[in-house]
């Protein structure tokens, strides 16, 4: 949570906000504090605690240190070595989650892991961290799609669907593999044929969610259910948009581009995730009962609302609407951790 406030605090200098710095490298980090630091220990306590072995909580204790060495400013090598340690952890939760359950969604769930340690690595190697983005993506969207292919069992999926499937996620890690191959290559040049072919399947897995995810039956019901559905459903809409913007853009290498299309996927489609997922998983992590209410439509309808007006002025180029939405986007992430304290409180 620590490493989240920073995040988005350096996240706001970045837009230009004159607020104190706090710490020397706060703007250089916001990304790799929010991936690592934040989701990344976040999914890695998650798979530590349902693996249920000391060991595994080493994972999380690795990326949270690195995102403490990181904010500190001591020394950005030592945090990112941290990281990447923390990555090899998750690495190894999925080896035996896999060797317990061998399925498709464990399979996915752990090439996710996998592309965030190579993340780590080209970072570690001093790729710029929007050449490691297109990995740190996969790494987030692999793992949340595992997640729902394991629900879509009750689906029973087609042959056809899961090749599909299939296609759209090697399509998107070519994409990554080929932008990374640019990256190292070409370092003066804004080569852009991986993100392109990336953003295509980025564009399709959205496409592929939509039509097989269990929310488009279960947004019909009330109550919690309703909430969560409304919440993969937003978020696959802005997994699309991320797509499409990486694939059609005429410069995806712009600041106010590239701005629309990490924060589409990482706020739009990432912390819808994290809104809907929330009363499940932090009840389990937690051991604390968090009863679903109404008034968690806030949070989530000011994302939504704050994300549009943020990607509109990124692409029209309108600096002020763009701080603005990105300090309401900080809002609504403050007031899901409110409404997720005081439900966990009452609880």
């Amino acid at each position: 949570m620590f490493a989240l406030l920073a995040a988005m605090w350096g996240g706001l200098l970045r837009l230009g906000w004159q607020f104190p710095p706090l710490a020397p490298a706060l703007t250089s980090i916001h990304g790799p504090l929010i991936i690592s630091g934040f989701l990344g220990t976040l999914i890695s306590m998650e798979r530590a605690v349902a693996l249920r072995v000391r060991w595994a909580y080493a994972a999380p204790v690795c990326s949270a240190l690195g995102a403490l060495v990181l904010i500190t400013g001591v020394s950005p090598l030592v945090g990112a070595a941290l990281a990447t340690l923390g990555s090899i952890g998750t690495i190894a939760i999925y080896v035996v989650i896999v060797r317990a359950q061998p399925a498709l969604f464990t399979y996915t769930m752990a090439l996710g892991a996998g592309m965030w340690f190579v993340g780590n690595l080209l970072w570690l190697a001093g790729l710029p961290v929007y050449r490691v983005a297109l990995w740190w993506t996969g790494f987030l969207v692999l793992t949340i799609v595992g997640e729902r292919l394991e629900l879509s069992r009750l689906l029973r999926l087609s042959r056809l669907s899961e090749r599909v499937y299939l296609l759209a996620v090697a399509i998107s890690i070519a994409g990554a593999v080929i932008d990374a191959v640019e990256g190292l290559a070409f370092p003066d040049e804004g080569t852009t044929f991986g993100v392109r072919v990336a953003g295509a399947g980025l564009l399709a897995l959205a496409l592929w969610l939509a039509r097989y995810d269990l929310a488009r039956r279960t947004v019909r019901q009330s109550g919690l259910t309703r909430f969560i559905a409304v919440c993969l459903l937003s978020g696959y809409f802005w997994l699309a948009v991320s797509g499409l913007l990486r694939l059609v853009s005429p410069d995806v290498t712009s600041t106010l581009m590239r701005d629309a299309i990490l924060h589409a996927v990482f706020l739009g489609f990432v912390m819808s995730m994290i809104f809907g997922h929330a009363p499940i998983i932090l009840p389990a992590v937690l051991g604390r009962a968090m009863p679903y209410r109404p008034t968690f439509y806030a949070h989530l309808v000011l994302l939504h609302l704050s994300l549009a007006l943020r990607v509109v002025a990124d692409l029209g180029g309108d600096l002020s609407a763009r701080q603005w939405g990105g300090l309401l986007n900080v809002i609504a992430v403050l007031l899901f951790l409110f409404a997720t304290a005081r439900a966990i409180r009452s609880g």
